[in-house]
């Protein structure tokens, strides 16, 4: 039984010397499936959100309202990936139940049910965010979906966050030299014009 024993197990693409409970600010990428526009388009260096890229949008501005020792900085929604930066500051009187409005048959209770934070509950955010963002997503484009996991970077001061900010607010202006600017399949027309107003603020 065990000749095989995490053969096949693919590694952690977290800091394995960081405990992701702690308080901490992180920069956060999650991007679609197959870096799909799923989201929406650049034009003129504004990004124009599709209904799928407004659901992106919405449920990442209401994570604080179910994990509300989450403070968000800067984020934006381009066409196959989001940015954003998260910081943790809780304390030991933050117990929740978020559920950011999935349906009461699937288990959203936190690691914190018990009063004590574990280490996993940056991944436990992140996993949320993406889970709902699907179920309403594919309620639009039955086929739409996330990379697995994510990726983050732990910003260690201030000089990195405004730096990182910068890099944020500025993707869309930048969308023609973006590494995540790829030949993609074409999704079928998920609501994006020229002259939509969804403009990510």
């Amino acid at each position: 039984m065990g000749k095989f024993k995490g053969k096949y197990r693919i590694p952690s693409a977290r800091l394995q010397t960081w405990d992701y409970g702690s308080n901490g600010m992180y920069f956060i990428t999650i991007c679609t499936k197959n870096r799909e526009h799923y989201f929406g388009e650049i034009a003129n260096g504004q990004m124009i959100l599709s209904e799928i890229g407004l659901l992106a949008n919405k449920y990442w501005n209401e994570i604080p309202e179910h994990f509300p020792f989450v403070i968000l900085d800067a984020f934006v929604v381009m066409p196959n990936h989001v940015h954003g930066i998260i910081i943790m500051n809780k304390n030991d009187d933050h117990v929740q139940t978020p559920n950011l409005g999935v349906s009461t048959d699937i288990d959203c209770r936190t690691a914190a049910a018990s009063k004590k934070w574990k280490p996993g509950i940056l991944g436990l955010i992140m996993n949320q965010y993406k889970r709902v963002v699907t179920i309403n997503a594919r309620k639009i484009y039955p086929d739409f979906a996330w990379q697995p996991r994510y990726h983050d970077h732990i910003i260690r001061d201030n000089e990195s966050r405004e730096r990182i900010k910068n890099y944020i607010i500025n993707n869309p202006k930048k969308w023609h030299q973006d590494t995540f600017n790829t030949p993609y399949v074409q999704t079928p027309n998920l609501g994006v014009s020229a002259d939509n107003t969804n403009k990510l603020k």
